[in-house]
């Protein structure tokens, strides 16, 4: 509410000023269309009251409608602008069945937000957010929608995730950007609410513990035009504190470019979390315990090779510590800044090692502008649970996609998405999944 209404005040400020060159002048809006379907079939590993708890086959099929305006900035040294968000997601097929909450405790079916154990016919988000800009310095207050390395909105359903909160972000010093700010509320993919963050083993809808404070800032420094050094720094108050430290270099070899992205997350607990167990996040503590304080030390590499069209890559991760991987997570489907953000898993749990293989083409290279496709497979091993200190789990991610390049349909694009999961991990269950995704994007002015 109060961002609503600081962001309402900001309106009536610039109607004032709204004939002025540069807000009006400088604005742009579209209207973007998705159709997402996605069907979920888990290849049971799982014990029956597991299987009856979150059934066996999901699937959904829905419609989004998200009409975006970007407003340009008023005249003068220090000007203001706004931005709006309205999105609508329409049902077209789904049931009690397929939804994905049976029992009606989720926070959310696989697609969209829940009533009892169905899903909504349909469901409609708006966000504002009022933005103030000096120099090459910006000011946001409102809805956010922020992809850094500690905090990183999803959009891989049908509508995206969103921020409440307040960022600043300054390019005024050469070769550098520095981004900080302050969270309060989380709009997850499939819900109409903000709600307050929580992580993984504490998440729970009922019973669960949550914060309304995660602070962030950090920067990227362009050392050389082909080197990029990293560093972010993310604390949810009464959870996590993390450290994160990244290189990007780009580096011309033959024909092609290696790029290499290296990357290092440290995490700690904070305040609740380092002694009360309503707080505990999930990993692996010894014994029977698998709930405990953050502990963990995340490093990775992914190095990719680009020449005619081909990209060809390997990466390699290992997760240290007690604790898994820790990152905001409300159990509505989070992103994580990670080589190893799979279409289904991340593998990020305590003592995972793994490794990944990748390849995509571009076809523009042969003639078919518009159409690429790629493959990806991650291998983990060495996690460590109760029965074994070498479980594993494996992901076979495919892609296809098109994209017209020219013509009345220009940028109108067809995806199909294909995963497949096993591991031999006690409780967890197999997986194939598909997705079949339409995007438009119609420009208004």
């Amino acid at each position: 509410m109060k961002y609503t209404l600081t962001v309402a005040a900001a309106m009536c400020v610039l109607a004032q000023q709204a004939h002025a060159a540069g807000f009006i002048d400088d604005s742009k809006a579209a209207l973007k269309l998705r159709n997402f379907y996605i069907n979920s079939d888990y290849r049971d590993s799982a014990t029956p009251a597991q299987k009856a708890a979150n059934q066996s086959y999901q699937a959904e099929w829905g419609q989004a409608f998200q009409l975006e305006f970007i407003s340009g900035y008023t005249p003068g040294p220090v000007g203001f602008g706004v931005d709006a968000l309205g999105m609508l997601g329409v049902r077209l097929d789904s049931s009690a069945g397929k939804h994905g909450n049976p029992t009606g405790t989720n926070y959310g079916g696989i697609v969209f937000p829940s009533d009892g154990d169905h899903a909504v016919d349909d469901v409609s988000n708006l966000g504002l957010t009022g933005k103030v800009k000096i120099s090459k310095t910006e000011l946001k207050l409102g809805t956010l929608v922020p992809k850094l390395p500690v905090i990183f909105s999803n959009d891989g359903r049908l509508l995206p995730q969103t921020w409440q909160g307040t960022q600043v972000t300054s390019a005024d010093i050469k070769d550098l950007t520095l981004v900080g700010g302050q969270i309060d509320e989380v709009k997850g993919r499939n819900s109409s609410n903000n709600e307050n963050m929580s992580i993984a083993g504490a998440n729970n809808a009922v019973t669960g513990r949550f914060s309304n404070k995660f602070i962030y800032a950090g920067g990227d420094y362009k050392l050389t035009k082909d080197l990029t050094l990293q560093y972010y720094y993310g604390n949810l108050k009464d959870f996590y504190k993390q450290n994160f430290l990244g290189l990007i270099h780009n580096w011309a070899i033959g024909p092609g470019v290696l790029t290499s992205d290296v990357r290092y997350f440290n995490s700690k607990n904070d305040g609740a979390n380092g002694h009360d167990p309503a707080y505990f996040t999930t990993g692996y503590y010894g014994g029977n315990t698998l709930k405990g304080e953050v502990d963990n030390n995340l490093f990775s590499g992914l190095f990719t090779y680009a020449v005619a069209g081909h990209t060809f890559g390997a990466g390699y991760e290992v997760s240290n510590g007690k604790s898994d991987f820790p990152y905001l997570n409300q159990g509505d489907g989070p992103t994580t800044y990670t080589i190893t953000e799979m279409q289904v898993q991340k593998f990020v749990r305590a003592g995972e090692k793994s490794w990944q293989a990748r390849y995509s083409f571009d076809f523009a290279k042969v003639g078919l502008p518009g159409a690429t496709a790629g493959v990806v497979y991650v291998k983990g091993d060495d996690i460590n649970t109760v029965a074994s200190s070498n479980s594993s789990e494996w992901e076979r991610d495919i892609t296809l996609a098109y994209v017209v390049q020219s013509g009345p349909l220009k940028g109108f694009g067809v995806m199909w998405k294909n995963a497949m999961v096993r591991n031999n991990i006690p409780n967890t269950r197999q997986q194939d999944e598909n997705r079949v995704i339409i995007n438009y994007q119609l420009a208004l002015f």
